[in-house]
């Protein structure tokens, strides 16, 4: 079992509040759980307006699939014209770690 996490470190263009924060995080969460088999969540800067940072794990038995998964979860981010991807960092769990 593999088991691949994903931190997702973005600043928002125009948002002015938390309000405005959570209306431009909520959809992208929403479309990563909807596109892919992965768990996700808004996971940090949860009191700044302008960033956000997104958790993405996904679970397989090829850590080949998992590394496919989170780089298309990445894509997605990095692809969407309201937001910009100032970071992406990744951990793994294999079969060897204990």
């Amino acid at each position: 079992m593999y088991v691949g996490a994903l931190e997702l470190d973005v600043l928002l263009g125009d948002v002015h509040s938390l309000k405005q924060k959570r209306s431009a995080v909520r959809p992208v969460v929403a479309e990563l759980r909807r596109r892919f088999e992965v768990a996700v969540a808004e996971a940090g800067h949860r009191d700044l307006h302008r960033r956000a940072l997104i958790g993405v794990s996904a679970v397989a038995a090829d850590a080949a699939h998992v590394q496919d998964v989170l780089d298309a979860c990445e894509r997605l981010v990095a692809g969407r014209p309201e937001l910009e991807l100032l970071s992406a960092r990744r951990r793994w769990l294999g079969p060897d770690d204990d």
